[in-house]
């Protein structure tokens, strides 16, 4: 019967390449081959089991290696042939292909040459976009279900200060911690502590005869879709900021936002802050712990995010990290101001790039998600609408299909990002700067998103 054997070369320049070998066996005798030689630096000290035909003999199947090792170096071939998902081990993947007759997988793998490569294509389309906007930094990044394949940073930290911008610098991710918001509530409802229709008069009780009853029946799903009927922002953020206790601060600035009638007709859409603060205080009712811990305990820690946290990045006052930059008559201003504390839940986390993919991968194939439970993980991308949990979802033939995308902004930062699952691939964008015309913004971060996909389909 035909077969195949996948071998494994040694490294060298930190490229790794992959052979496939088609022939056919049967199941009488066994031959190991211990070497091929050592002049094409593949397989060495390692076995490889096979059953051959009588007829074909070691040294016509040593030729045929040789001939195929000097093709795959010719021609960069990076396809892998495997029997089973294990083969996959620590591989990291572009592209996967399922047959029916037998498991394919075709891997082309960034090596060390083309990652320079796309390093070499991105840093100067960066550096246009600080000419071009006079904005102070940016950093952008294209990372697969295993984490960063390249990384760019242009630009300086802090306007008027020469310290550059580096890719693993700290970013501000704004509204994009929805996304992570939502994830937590997922691992929530996992644990059996909350689900999608729970209502916010069933998590937190106290508040009936307190808040409009057009918002009793609130469900978890509804205030993750943004169709909870409640207004963009609470009526103010900086309300009982003499409140040393979070989670009460949260509960006294919801008790005072929803008083009033509803800002639309609930199960309508009306993109809400509030309405992210609010889930956070149904999470930190039904488990006594602040939304900062609870995401820290079950996000952060377990995704190995360990620049992940909340508020401005960096020392407050020293240029450690970049600044955020506020546009005003007279040019940028840098800042370390950020959104309130209470509004933790709907944008205030801050990490690296790296980190950053970590979150991302649990959206893409072959990761290790920390939701075991995969309906949770599929609640959090189905869109009512063209918004899901913490996600826009829309569909582009670059990608092969869905993308899952959100910005983020503190007014002082502005980043974008697109998940293709289609792919395994994620694109980021973060300027540590925003625009008073947040679509200025928006554009300048899409067109950086759009160089990464077309650069990244060249391979």
């Amino acid at each position: 019967m035909d077969s195949d054997i996948l071998i494994k070369t040694s490294n060298w320049y930190s490229n790794s390449v992959y052979l496939r070998v088609a022939f056919r066996v049967n199941n009488n005798g066994t031959q190991n081959i211990k070497h091929i030689t050592d002049g094409f630096r593949c397989v060495s000290r390692s076995k490889i089991k096979i059953n051959i035909v009588v007829q074909k003999s070691v040294i016509s199947l040593l030729l045929m290696m040789i001939i195929l090792v000097g093709f795959v170096r010719a021609k960069d071939t990076k396809e892998m042939v495997v029997g089973s998902v294990k083969e996959l081990k620590d591989v990291k993947t572009k592209k996967v292909t399922w047959k029916k007759d037998r498991t394919k997988m075709i891997l082309l793998s960034f090596t060390s040459g083309e990652i320079g490569k796309r390093k070499d294509q991105i840093n100067p389309i960066l550096s246009t976009v600080i000419d071009n906007n006079k904005i102070p930094g940016i950093v952008a990044a294209i990372s697969s279900s295993k984490g960063l394949l390249f990384s760019s940073a242009s630009g300086i930290r802090r306007f008027n200060n020469p310290d550059p911008m580096k890719t693993d610098d700290l970013v501000h991710l704004g509204s994009c911690t929805k996304a992570m918001t939502s994830t937590l509530l997922a691992i929530l409802i996992t644990e059996g502590k909350l689900n999608w229709e729970s209502t916010l008069i069933e998590a937190l009780p106290e508040l009936k005869d307190l808040i409009h009853p057009n918002y009793e029946l609130a469900t978890l799903r509804k205030l993750v879709t943004h169709r909870s009927g409640m207004p963009a922002n609470a009526n103010n953020w900086w309300d009982h900021s003499d409140e040393r206790d979070i989670k009460v601060r949260r509960l006294k600035i919801l008790k005072d936002s929803l008083a009033t009638e509803p800002a639309t007709k609930v199960g309508d859409y009306l993109y809400s802050n509030l309405g992210y603060m609010v889930a956070g205080c149904m999470a930190e009712k039904v488990t006594g712990k602040s939304w900062e811990t609870l995401i820290q305990e079950k996000l952060f820690q377990p995704l190995g995010m360990n620049t992940a946290s909340f508020g401005l990045p960096g020392t407050p006052g020293q240029s450690d990290q970049p600044w955020g930059h506020l546009e005003s008559d007279i040019g940028w201003e840098a800042s370390q101001l950020d959104n309130s504390e209470p509004l933790g839940p709907a944008g205030r986390v801050h990490c690296s790039l790296a980190d950053w993919a970590k979150f991302l991968s649990l959206q893409l194939p072959n990761s290790n998600s920390i939701i075991q439970n995969q309906q949770q993980l599929d609640q959090l991308i189905e869109p009512v609408g063209n918004y899901a949990a913490g996600w826009g979802v829309y569909q582009d033939n670059r990608v092969k299909g869905t993308v899952l995308t959100h910005d983020g902004s503190n007014t002082m930062w502005y980043a974008r990002v697109w998940v293709a699952p289609n792919i395994d691939r994620a694109y980021m964008v973060v300027m540590n700067a925003a625009f008073k015309n947040s679509n200025k913004s928006a554009t300048i971060c899409e067109q950086v998103i759009n160089e990464l996909i077309k650069i990244d389909q060249e391979q």
